[in-house]
């Protein structure tokens, strides 16, 4: 659906978790906006927001009050909820590796939204996802956890850099790595081939974004 992704390398794709800012629902929702404008403001490119604990109409509620504050700098991605990420026309729909399949939200979108511009990309933890995503027309992967990291536990081992390399190397769409990603070790899941990175924690718990994606936006 979308054959050019016009954004800088490396991409940088911030993943929201309110619910690690504060305990109060009204402080940790304000608290996100804030870290998502900031983010914008700092330059990073894409703000996937992963609330999965919210219903279809908060979830949409919540992302237009995204939208307002991204003013337009930033690309913003819904988890998992196709329908929600339609309604709220934001730029694109990241699903889960055991959701809704790439194919069917493809011939979804060729169906009822016929030359729209609209990103769909899919978590991959190995290189046949990777593979079967991108056969099935997605337009990114995340591919992880690459390193170590306690929100990804559930999806076993770290893969590391070697596998991920692998899965850059045998994929022609732009593979994002994501999975216990700190601004040490960015420079080795960069130098593995990927296009960018997704984070929760590297850019929700930084004091300075624009420090941050500064840092990240070096050379190498």
């Amino acid at each position: 659906m979308c054959p050019l992704l016009p954004i800088r390398k490396p991409v940088l794709c911030y993943v929201s978790d309110r619910r690690s800012l504060a305990s109060d629902a009204a402080a940790a929702k304000a608290i996100l906006l804030d870290k998502i404008e900031q983010a914008a403001k700092a330059g990073v490119d894409w703000i996937q927001l992963r609330e999965k604990d919210l219903s279809g109409r908060e979830l949409a509620e919540l992302a237009e009050s995204v939208k307002q504050r991204l003013g337009g700098s930033s690309k913003l991605l819904i988890n998992n909820r196709l329908d929600v990420a339609l309604v709220a026309g934001a730029a694109g729909v990241h699903l889960a590796e055991h959701g809704l399949p790439v194919r069917e939200a493809m011939r979804f979108l060729a169906e009822r939204c016929p030359g729209r511009a609209f990103l769909v990309g899919a978590s991959t933890h190995s290189l046949k996802a990777a593979q079967e995503a991108e056969a099935s027309g997605a337009d990114y992967v995340i591919f992880g956890p690459v390193f170590a990291t306690p929100s990804k536990a559930d999806f076993g081992a770290p893969q590391g850099p070697a596998k991920l390399q692998e899965a850059c190397e045998r994929v022609k769409i732009p593979v994002i790595a994501i999975g216990g990603i700190t601004l040490e070790n960015a420079g080795d899941a960069l130098h593995a081939g990927a296009s960018g990175i997704a984070a929760i924690r590297l850019f929700q718990d930084t004091a300075d974004l624009h420090a941050l994606v500064t840092q990240l936006r070096q050379p190498a």
